[in-house]
């Protein structure tokens, strides 16, 4: 039984970063599908030391340790991860243990301009790197003019980017393969 866990940079309900995510769950067809949770308070160590690490990060660690493998999409705000993620990534290296460590990961960006979320992947790479996941290195799963790739129904409409969404995907499962 395979489990993926989506994690997207977005907290929009119709952000095309959660639509990317759905179109690569959909293609690495999994047992069970977990869309994680990024709604988290700000990291705030005055926090942690007074009352722990909250239940929403925690349930996050979990299903991160939990999952055969990790899709993160994350647009690109200011020519960065979205902060979002990265509060997310901040409070996840607080809790026990390293639920990334050996995890397999897939990135990918969705972005209104023309690079698709290129600068956006490329600080969510050097953000994990200490984490020590095995990073898919390709191929690269970068969206521009996301806005007009997906259908009113939210399926990626672009044979190119469903092409490379598919090879990323075939290679994501192959290391969740025994």
């Amino acid at each position: 039984m395979t489990t993926l866990l989506g994690l997207s940079g977005s907290l929009r309900a119709q952000s095309s970063n959660r639509k990317l995510i759905n179109a690569a769950a959909q293609i690495f067809a999994p047992d069970r599908y977990i869309a994680g949770n990024l709604r988290l308070p700000l990291y705030d160590g005055d926090i942690e030391t007074a009352q722990g690490i909250p239940a929403e990060v925690q349930t996050l660690a979990d299903h991160i340790r939990v999952a055969d493998a990790v899709i993160i999409s994350t647009p690109e705000y200011n020519k960065a991860l979205s902060g979002v993620l990265k509060n997310a990534l901040d409070w996840v290296s607080r809790t026990d243990g390293n639920p990334w460590q050996d995890k397999p990961v897939a990135i990918m960006s969705a972005a209104a301009g023309r690079s698709g979320g290129e600068r956006a992947q490329f600080s969510l790479r050097l953000a994990m790197v200490a984490f020590r996941p095995q990073l898919l290195h390709g191929p690269e799963m970068m969206l521009a003019d996301s806005n007009n790739q997906f259908d009113a129904e939210g399926h990626l409409v672009n044979d190119r980017a469903r092409k490379t969404l598919t090879a990323l995907m075939a290679d994501l499962r192959a290391l969740t393969t025994p």
